[in-house]
């Protein structure tokens, strides 16, 4: 009888563990840079200018100034990650261009 009682505790237990009804929440890490903030940057622009405009870079190397990365990942219900990444260049400090890989619609909005 002990031994019936606790398989059936063991099953209600692990049954608990499985439910199917479990709330998965949206995931968004980055930057969220659009269109009109890129259409903002002008060459010649300094690290600090850009910053003002863009956000702190995602990514940052301390050894090599002359790239930085404006990366947005979303990730909506456990579902596939979305990415959007964008690199400035630099020249001896000054902007000079960008690269970007932009989402259709950002998510957030």
């Amino acid at each position: 009888m002990q031994k019936l009682a606790c398989c059936l505790l063991y099953v209600l237990l692990l049954s608990g563990c499985m439910f199917p009804g479990v709330y998965k929440i949206n995931v968004q890490q980055g930057n969220i840079v659009d269109k009109a903030e890129l259409a903002k940057l002008k060459p010649g622009m300094t690290h600090r200018e850009v910053h003002f405009v863009l956000g702190t870079p995602l990514v940052m190397d301390p050894l090599d100034k002359s790239r930085e990365y404006y990366i947005y990942t979303f990730q909506k219900h456990g579902g596939d990650i979305r990415k959007q990444q964008i690199v400035v260049y630099y020249d001896k400090n000054r902007y000079t261009r960008y690269e970007a890989h932009l989402l259709a619609r950002t998510p957030a909005y």
